[in-house]
């Protein structure tokens, strides 16, 4: 039987598999898409300790590396159930079981909740600037939201020489404040601030953004050909959400121990409650969350 399974290959997963290991507990990784999660689609990271600029994508790879390296198995496969109290992990084809298991699925992008994004999903809509941006190269497009993400996509994208428009229901930003200093300077960037979307339209993919001004009503519109959302995440505990006890915001409620109730079960990174929400602060619930499992198996 695997000591632990870690359900999560982000920042905080992959530091808890590093710790586990030079514990040496057998650990093995349940990642649905690839290593890195939330941090693998950020263009560029410059708060990350000894690395002044780094590419996600390119520091997640030296996390999975790290791992590997030091003999964590990584399985990517969809889990479709985990019993908490029986340590196991459910699969479309089979199961896995552990003396403890760490959560560490992190959180996913919000969605903005107007008509037409649904329907336009994959057709101008999208939730990865990283991912996707290249598609729009050149293109109008609007990034939704005010925090860091947002102004970090709306960068991304006029990196591509895009035409972006930043739409922000507040006047103010929610961003690092050299963040904002960037995208104020920006000339591909123009801020839409005390708007918010009411519609998302097209025919067979987007062609413009109806916007509503939070204080006047006045509605106006954007011809754009793609919507980046970047209004938010929600924790990815709709696995444990009838096992464990979350906060009213859909976290789970453990402490900087990263102890749930459940004997043996661990959460770390973005899924738990936290006062801060960081890649930094991710890789240390990882390594709180792995020397907390070795006390539990070896005492």
């Amino acid at each position: 039987m695997t000591d632990v399974i870690i359900i999560g290959g982000g920042p905080a997963g992959l530091t808890a598999a590093i710790y586990a290991r030079r514990a040496g507990l057998s650990v093995k990784i349940i990642e649905r898409l690839a290593p890195g999660g939330q941090m693998a689609t950020t263009p560029d990271i410059e708060n990350y300790p000894a690395f002044r600029r780094v590419e996600g994508y390119k520091l997640s790879m030296e996390m999975e590396s790290h791992a590997r390296e030091l003999g964590a198995e990584i399985i990517y496969k969809d889990v479709i159930a985990i019993d908490t109290l029986k340590k196991t992990v459910k699969f479309a084809d089979g199961s896995l079981e552990a003396r403890a298991l760490i959560l560490a699925m992190g959180a996913a992008r919000r969605k903005i909740g107007c008509p037409g994004e649904k329907e336009f999903a994959g057709r101008g809509v999208s939730y990865c600037a990283t991912c996707d941006g290249a598609f729009f190269k050149g293109k109008n497009v609007a990034v939704i939201g005010g925090g860091n993400t947002a102004l970090e996509d709306a960068l991304h994208l006029a990196g591509l020489g895009c035409k972006v428009y930043l739409v922000h229901r507040r006047n103010e930003f929610r961003g690092g404040k050299i963040l904002e200093q960037s995208v104020r300077s920006n000339t591909n960037i123009e801020l839409c601030l005390g708007q918010t979307v009411a519609e998302i339209k097209g025919g067979t993919v987007v062609e413009s953004v109806a916007l509503n001004n939070v204080l006047s009503g006045e509605q106006s519109f954007l011809n754009v050909a793609g919507v980046f959302a970047a209004v938010g995440v929600e924790p990815s505990t709709g696995l444990v959400k009838n096992q464990l006890k979350l906060t009213e915001s859909g976290h789970i409620d453990c402490g900087e121990d990263c102890r749930t109730e459940i004997e043996g079960v661990f959460a770390a990174g973005d899924i738990r409650r936290k006062p801060l929400y960081q890649i930094v602060t991710a890789c240390a619930d990882g390594a709180v969350a792995a020397t907390a499992v070795g006390k539990y198996i070896f005492d």
